[in-house]
């Protein structure tokens, strides 16, 4: 199973990932890792598309092999995650605004996902990931 961790910068998605990673034990990717590791740091258009695809080529490997994987990213259009194509979607809606406006103008709320997080005393870690195991 796929499962992307979405929303702004600063939203939590990475704080999230980590603990979650260890209620599940089960792989998971982080977008700046990635980027870091691709040496892509290009935002455009065209820039976030490669990371979406990027992400969905790794994680649907850990997929294809019968893992559960997770993946951390701003995915900030409805292009983005559909390339990545989600089997679970999380949505961190727990800021407005990040320190990157170029982003906060780009982002696109989310209309299909399977859980949304506006606050952090919502749900724990561990009642997430149950959430997760019963799809």
């Amino acid at each position: 199973m796929k499962i992307l961790i979405m929303g702004l910068s600063g939203s939590g998605k990475t704080f999230l990932s980590k603990l979650l990673q260890k209620e599940l034990s089960c792989a998971w990717y982080n977008a700046d890792n990635l980027r870091e590791m691709a040496n892509d740091w290009d935002f455009s258009n065209e820039g976030r598309k490669r990371q979406s695809l990027r992400m969905k080529t790794l994680a649907n490997f850990e997929k294809e092999n019968g893992r559960l994987v997770i993946c951390d990213f701003i995915c900030p259009t409805k292009e983005a995650r559909e390339i990545f194509d989600a089997d679970y979607s999380i949505w961190m809606d727990t800021i407005k605004e990040s320190n990157y406006k170029d982003t906060d103008k780009i982002f696109e709320d989310p209309e299909n996902f399977n859980l949304r997080i506006s606050r952090w005393d919502q749900y724990s870690p561990s009642k997430i990931a149950s959430l997760i195991k019963n799809v």
